[in-house]
């Protein structure tokens, strides 16, 4: 499965502007592998290994670290969120699991002990590939622990077979918050990927995980997990993989009206005018997102913004592949037309947890809000 064995180990570059030329460099490369990838149980492999080569798994570590310091603070979350964008422009299977990996490790940097965060940082800089884990099975007891040895297992589990370092969330008592762990998994082991049948995102290799027997490290307090504002304040991080997405749609809908020589039609050219926009508006909300969340000190309303950026970009992305596929015609929606498997991976994609209650808190805010609309942000 994993090819960590046979790779040297990636020296970590500092320089955040070298990673993204890097990065951007990569892309092809990226999106090609992307495109033979659209059965059950795939997994982005050569991508991964890219991301690694680059430097890009152990990015989000500080530079004492051994890392870029992507996403530790304002400016270098600016910077994470382009490479998040530039990977799920590539792939959005990919950007799904590099962004779970950069969340666990930011998870561990934060309420782990220095030992293990000095220890995981070891584990990025060698490129081990890490991820989170916190579905538990419909019907089924949550993942437990007991006496150090978990018993049960995850769902939903993006990597499965493929991640190095799983974090997940268990509980030692039905009622208590969830403790987060840090589990070190055998490559090709315990992954179950029969249950995911989605429409898209087929390459991401996502199924259910069982951990019974195995033995973890308790990463911070009960409750760390769904600390705010990082719970909601995280979701920065998928928004702008998928705003990557937005991007891949909007430049596949601009290379069919260019190889159509359709592009100067009044129509055509106001659908292209208004997916440029859509996707420029995900971006700026992401960016904007991504500086507030990741401030030293996060201001009270953060939550509500990262809300608000996530829905906006879900929007856009629900316009521009409306466009594209009025624009385009039944050839979106026939194979191998590149745009058809983007068009569904987003989708998928888009689907993420709780997005009425994201948009109804956000809303209380600004209810609440004393200050003018226009001054409602600082």
């Amino acid at each position: 499965m994993s090819s960590l064995h046979r790779l040297p180990s990636p020296a970590p570059r500092a320089d955040a502007t070298s990673l993204l030329i890097a990065l951007r460099d990569a892309v092809p490369g990226i999106a090609a592998e992307a495109a033979t990838l659209d059965v059950d149980g795939a997994f982005p492999e050569a991508g991964l290994d890219a991301l690694r080569n680059i430097g890009l798994l152990a990015a989000p570590l500080p530079p004492a670290l051994g890392g870029a310091g992507f996403g530790t603070t304002p400016k270098n979350a600016t910077s994470l969120a382009t490479a998040l964008r530039l990977v799920g422009r590539a792939s959005l299977p990919l950007g799904r699991l590099f962004e779970g990996h950069v969340n666990a490790l930011r998870l561990v940097l934060l309420h782990g002990s220095p030992a293990q965060a000095e220890a995981a940082a070891r584990d990025a800089r060698q490129g081990r590939f890490f991820g989170v884990w916190n579905t538990d099975g419909f019907g089924e007891p949550p993942l437990a622990l007991a006496g150090g040895v978990l018993r049960g297992r995850k769902i939903l589990c993006s990597g499965a077979g493929w991640v190095d370092r799983a974090l997940v969330t268990a509980r030692d008592d039905p009622e208590a918050p969830p403790q987060m762990l840090l589990v070190e998994l055998a490559p090709g082991e315990r992954a179950d990927l029969s249950p995911w049948r989605a429409q898209g995102m087929r390459a991401s290799a996502t199924g259910a995980v069982d951990f019974t027997g195995l033995s973890a490290d308790l990463i911070g307090q009960k409750g760390d997990y769904l600390r705010q504002p990082d719970f909601s304040g995280g979701a920065w991080r998928f928004a702008a993989v998928q705003c990557g997405g937005v991007e891949a749609v909007l430049g596949l809908l601009r290379a069919h009206l260019n190889h159509t020589g359709r592009g100067g039609d009044p129509h055509q050219a106001a659908r292209l005018g208004q997916a440029a926009m859509a996707a420029e508006t995900a971006r700026l909300w992401v960016d904007s997102a991504a500086e507030r969340a990741e401030a030293v000190s996060p201001p009270p309303d953060t939550v509500a913004y990262v809300n608000l950026a996530r829905l906006a970009v879900e929007r856009a992305a629900l316009d521009v592949l409306e466009l594209a596929q009025r624009s385009i015609g039944l050839q979106a929606f026939m194979r191998p037309n590149p745009i058809e498997r983007v068009a569904r991976d987003l989708a998928t994609y888009l689907r993420q947890p709780a997005p009425d209650r994201a948009l109804v808190g956000a809303a209380a805010h600004v209810l609440e809000a004393k200050a003018e609309p226009g001054d409602l942000w600082g």
